[in-house]
Order: C-alpha cells, then structure tokens, then sequence
C-alpha cells in the first residue's frame, strides 16, 4: 500500500514556465501515446504498480473518495524505443472497478491512452499543469530512472469521465521527451 500526501498541490490551467520545446507535449489535448508511437520506432509500456493505495489528499478530493479510503491507482512508465519518456499515475474510486472503469484493471502492459481514447463515451476534462519539484512523490517516483534528474519535472494532468464516474490521469514528462520529436 502506497501512501502519497503532500503539500504542493496547485495545478494551473496553462503551462507557463515550461520551455517551448515541451510546451507543445504538455498541451497536446490528444492521445499522448499516439503520439509518442508516431515518433518513434518501438512504444512499450512498463507497469510499475497497479493495485489499491492511499492517493493524495488533492486527488481524493477530485475523485470524491474520502482522504482514508483506498483508491485503484497505476503507475507506469510510457518509453520510446525502450527510454522512459513518461510516468504515467491514474486513480479512480475502487467501487469504479465494478462499474464504470472495469476496464483498467487488467491492462497490464498495455496503454491505457488506447482505452480512454478510442471509447466513444469518455469525456475528457480540461488539462491542468505543474512543475513537480525533488520533494513530490509523483517526481520522485518518475525520476527513479533518471540517472541525474532535473530541479524539476513538469507534469499535467485532467480527468476522465465515463458514465460520471472520474478517472485521474497524471503524465510526468521526463528529459527523454525531447528526443520524440514534434
């Protein structure tokens, strides 16, 4: 079980700050795995964990689950011709297993972009956006494969309807990004 509180949890609406280089992958409202496929010649997807976990107090209160209840929560890294380019972590109400997201759980290896994307009932939200410092959880989780990690990571994030149930997905953007090029 994974217990992930902390203090920094103000998202913008815009990207402001992030170099122009990876302004354009922040704001890209479409599939993010379609488009790192486009880019390079082999996508995988690393499954890190999947499984019930304690999520931050800010995603418990986008989600409606009570800061002490356990979550469904997956954490992968998307990689492009086998780098880490992304840390992905996605949450939603354990009850939603049963319901709405039954999906999700049994991924695996496989992205779940081609899930949201392709179901013609899923709503997407608005994009919000941070630059995640050495501090959170979710920077140091995705700069575990960083041999030396930035003074920050920037990551976005938006919710995911279907049937009203919402799905959390948080994208961290790794240095390797860049090399998919636009």
């Amino acid at each position: 079980m994974t217990i992930c509180t902390y203090k920094d949890n103000f998202w913008n609406a815009d990207a402001w700050g992030a170099s122009a280089e990876l302004r354009p992958w922040l704001r890209d409202h479409g599939s993010l795995t379609q488009r790192i496929t486009q880019r390079c010649e082999h996508f995988s997807v690393r499954n890190v964990r999947s499984g019930l976990a304690r999520i931050a107090l800010d995603e418990s209160a986008l989600l409606a689950i009570a800061p002490q209840q356990l979550a469904w929560s997956r954490e992968v890294f998307l990689c492009a011709d086998g780098q880490p380019v992304v840390f992905a972590h996605s949450a939603c109400a354990a009850r939603q297993l049963r319901g709405a997201w039954q999906g999700l759980r049994n991924l695996g290896n496989k992205p779940l972009g081609a899930l949201l994307f392709t179901h013609p009932q899923v709503v997407r939200q608005p994009l919000h956006y941070q630059a995640l410092h050495p501090h959170h959880p979710l920077y140091r989780r995705a700069a575990s494969v960083l041999g030396a990690p930035p003074d920050r990571l920037w990551a976005r994030r938006s919710l995911f309807y279907l049937h009203h149930a919402p799905l959390l997905v948080t994208e961290v953007f790794l240095p390797e990004i860049l090399n998919c090029r636009i």
